[in-house]
């Protein structure tokens, strides 16, 4: 269980991350309150990618892979994390949406690829 912790931390620092990144490029305030605001629709989506990578991949769940976990992860996050600023009257410009899958892939999808670079290294 604590190899599932260590990489699911690094998932939600990265999200928030992201998000402290994002509210701090438009100087905006009330920091903590704007940041948790603009933060928990992308960790629901983070939180449902993790349950669904490891509900399809039960047996094989590996919370360390690109794919599948990394990728499903990503998307979900992405996908999910859209529709609730949808629902939450946030904003959803496009290139929001195309800012934050792309940021959101280099962190979700690079610490993987790093992960498995050093693991292949070591080996």
């Amino acid at each position: 269980m604590k190899k599932y912790s260590i990489a699911l931390l690094v998932d939600i620092v990265l999200v928030i991350i992201f998000c402290a990144i994002g509210r701090s490029t438009h100087d905006e305030s009330n920091a903590l309150v704007g940041l948790l605001t603009t933060a928990w629709p992308f960790l629901s989506g983070l939180a449902l990618g993790w349950i669904a990578t490891f509900a399809l991949y039960r047996d094989k769940f590996n919370p360390y892979l690109m794919l599948p976990t990394g990728v499903i992860v990503w998307v979900t996050t992405v996908a999910v994390g859209m529709l609730l600023r949808v629902v939450s009257g946030q904003g959803t410009a496009f290139s929001f949406i195309i800012v934050a899958s792309t940021v959101l892939a280099v962190f979700l999808l690079g610490w993987r690829g790093i992960s498995a670079a050093i693991r292949k290294r070591q080996a």
